[in-house]
């Protein structure tokens, strides 16, 4: 069986939430083995259509393949179970449970901690020393840093990371960036992320949605000049590194 260049393809969906109509026909493809960002002002739609891909917000209209298999109908659990990891934005840690105990419960098979703890702690060193701490313990930036590690202790084929620089110093912004490269070495990324400058280091491909729709769409590469695009759709001009955009290894 030969894979699709595309590990996720999201055609045209509509998704309400409650009588409010919030997505009106976003489309996107993330290739397989690549970053993808999604870009917009906040209110947009962004975290939407992540959840709309897990089934926790189900669109009405327009469909989503993963891996080839229509999503349709699924709960959001078996959508998972399928290969998806999700971080949520806010970093939704339990606070009251320790390191081990915040991975632990991510499991999917036994065993699965033991198997990924060197790939999660050579990313993230501070969550091995501090592994028996309460989650309401650790600092802002630890927390996002276990938020993401908690998405990788079960076989991800995709990760959906919203929001990761959220509320983070300069300096866990680099370490943040520096893990995400590592990890999407083997894993598909797609990226929701309000910080252009870490989502113009760390992309290849990027999809902008503007009051729930999807209204551009390429390579990062190219966006990073067009100053203009950039503005309408972001609201601001921004400072970015021009020799490194997009990748692996690149904005180091």
């Amino acid at each position: 069986m030969v894979e699709q260049d595309f590990i996720l393809e999201v055609d045209a969906i509509h998704t309400f939430i409650g009588q409010f109509h919030i997505l009106e026909g976003v489309t996107v493809q993330v290739r397989r083995n690549s970053i993808t960002v999604l870009l917009g002002r906040n209110g947009a739609g962004k975290t939407t259509t992540l959840k709309s891909i897990l089934g926790l917000t189900p669109p009405r209209v327009g469909r989503v393949l993963f891996d080839g298999r229509e999503l349709h109908g699924k709960r959001a659990y078996d959508i998972a179970a399928m290969g998806i990891g999700f971080v949520p934005e806010h970093r939704a840690i339990f606070r009251n449970l320790s390191v081990a105990e915040n991975l632990r419960i991510a499991e999917r098979k036994k065993g699965d901690l033991e198997r990924k703890a060197d790939f999660i702690f050579g990313l993230f060193p501070d969550l091995q020393r501090l592994y028996k701490l309460p989650g309401n313990h650790l600092s802002g930036g630890q927390q996002q840093m276990l938020a993401v590690a908690r998405a990788l202790v079960a076989d991800n084929k995709l990760l959906l990371i919203d929001e990761p620089s959220e509320g983070l110093a300069p300096v866990l912004i680099e370490q943040m960036m520096e893990a995400i490269r590592e990890l999407s070495v083997t894993t598909t990324v797609l990226l929701v992320e309000q910080n252009f400058l870490m989502a113009s280091r760390l992309a290849q491909h990027y999809y902008i949605i503007d009051d729930g729709k999807s209204v551009h769409q390429g390579e990062m590469a190219d966006l990073i000049h067009d100053e203009a695009l950039i503005h309408q759709y972001l609201g601001a001009s921004v400072r970015v590194d021009t020799g490194a955009p997009g990748g692996r290894g690149g904005g180091r």
